[in-house]
């Protein structure tokens, strides 16, 4: 190692892992949780912001509907180039540069986050806020390149869910500061925030790694971009990450427009969704090991249609016991199928790659190239269904007053998530080539284990 950068990584030989490549990854993944953690935070920086925004902001609840969407947009969009900058600067090093990042719209936002500034200004902060979503982008791509196949299911998902759980933090932060200080003191947020930005950066230069092996692959991304099971698991990633981090943003706007929640009864209650969602994630990627992602992902999606049915009940009596118990319900179900979604993706191209059949480390190379290509264009359309939600919400309350309607268009699109799920990926056995010769290849029927 020289420079913080490794120039050999094998983490499917055994014994490579059990001497040094374990040891090394659990230590990269600390750290890079710690980084997207709080890239998470200041994505979701404005689903915050906007409870300490009353009446003398002068800004209805549509326009701050329209401010998270214009966050998580940018967060989604910066979520490609934020991919494939891990192979061009290096995991360790990109992670300090995006890290430090984050002081730009942390600053912006203590700077202008007062009665009197102008809608436009809000909304260009806004923006720069969703520099922090490209965060979880770079980091699964580096965190998938150090695990073993049989690992990435638990790495990614603790990776993903630790990086999450930066929603409910920034939430909870925020709870402490409008129940002590008030909700005319925004800028006690930022400034919690911002030495933590510091602390993440100089973590990353102490104690991660890059990975000289890990090259960007023009022809990876162009495979990958042109293979349709990329588009088929960017569309469930939609249903799950999507929904996870439009209900994050939205959910206490909703609770404040339409149950009339003061900004301290909102903020008490919108911690509680996203921090169990995050929690679980791991949990759903673990399942996704033992017993198939496609399976997991398929049963989540059909308790995702039954929560929001009991949503959308609570919505039209307008209890807000019940809407509680269903809304949670979602973000739990979200956080658990976006586990067993992400490991769904080096399993498919496991499988593409037994199919061509390749065996051993050719195959191994070939599932790590094409998932870890794939990554970034997945999860930057995934966090766009997040902009989905919360341009359906405005939509909805801006012409009936309430969320119902978005709700309703919820529960189809999870409908048609849970037909995609069964006919692409359980539906019917696939081919698997089986070697039963040294120069012949026989097709067997085998189910695909993703």
């Amino acid at each position: 190692m020289a420079g913080r950068w490794i120039e050999e990584w094998d983490p499917e030989d055994e014994t490579f892992w059990k001497e040094k490549g374990e040891r090394i990854a659990r230590r990269n993944l600390v750290f890079s949780v710690l980084s997207e953690h709080i890239g998470f935070s200041i994505w979701t920086l404005f689903s915050v912001m906007v409870l300490f925004m009353g009446p003398e902001y002068g800004i209805d609840p549509a326009g701050k509907f329209f401010l998270i969407a214009t966050a998580t947009l940018v967060g989604a969009l910066i979520r490609v180039p934020y991919t494939f900058a891990v192979a061009k600067f290096g995991g360790r090093n990109w992670t300090i540069f995006s890290a430090l990042l984050l002081l730009l719209p942390a600053g912006a936002t203590y700077a202008v986050m007062e009665p009197g500034t102008s809608y436009n200004t809000f909304l260009a902060v806004a923006a720069l806020a969703g520099v922090g979503g490209g965060n979880f982008a770079s980091s699964m791509t580096n965190i998938n390149a150090f695990f073993p196949l049989r690992k990435k299911g638990w790495a990614l998902g603790l990776n993903a869910g630790g990086g999450n759980i930066g929603v409910p933090v920034i939430q909870l932060v925020s709870l402490l500061v409008i129940g002590t200080a008030g909700a005319a003191q925004p800028r006690l947020v930022l400034g919690i925030y911002i030495p933590l930005i510091v602390i993440a950066a100089v973590c990353a230069a102490l104690f991660m790694d890059n990975l000289a092996p890990v090259k960007n692959d023009t022809g990876a991304v162009k495979e990958a971009a042109k293979d349709a099971h990329t588009w088929i698991m960017a569309f469930l990633y939609i249903g799950t990450f999507g929904s996870f981090i439009g209900y994050s943003f939205a959910f206490g706007l909703v609770l404040q427009t339409q149950f009339g929640r003061t900004p301290l009864q909102a903020a008490s209650l919108t911690f509680i969704g996203p921090l169990l969602g995050s929690l679980i994630r791991p949990v759903g990627g673990a399942l996704a090991d033992r017993f198939g992602g496609a399976r997991i992902t398929l049963g989540n999606f059909v308790a995702m249609a039954a929560a929001t049915s009991v949503v959308i009940a609570a919505s039209v009596q307008k209890s807000l016991p019940v809407f509680l118990v269903g809304f949670i319900a979602l973000f739990v179900l979200s956080g658990l199928g976006n586990g067993s979604t992400y490991k769904m993706i080096p399993g498919i191209f496991q499988n593409k790659a037994l199919a061509k059949g390749m065996t051993g480390e050719e195959a191994d190379a070939y599932g790590r190239r094409l998932s870890g290509a794939s990554m970034g264009l997945i999860g930057a359309v995934g966090a766009i269904g997040g902009l989905g939600i919360n341009l359906a919400f405005r939509q909805s309350f801006l012409t009936a007053g309430t969320g119902t309607a978005a709700f309703v268009s919820f529960l189809a699109f999870y409908a048609v998530c849970t037909l995609v799920t069964w006919a692409v990926y359980l539906r019917r056995p696939v081919v698997v080539p089986v070697r039963t010769a040294e120069t012949e290849t026989e097709p067997q029927r085998g189910l695909a284990r993703v």
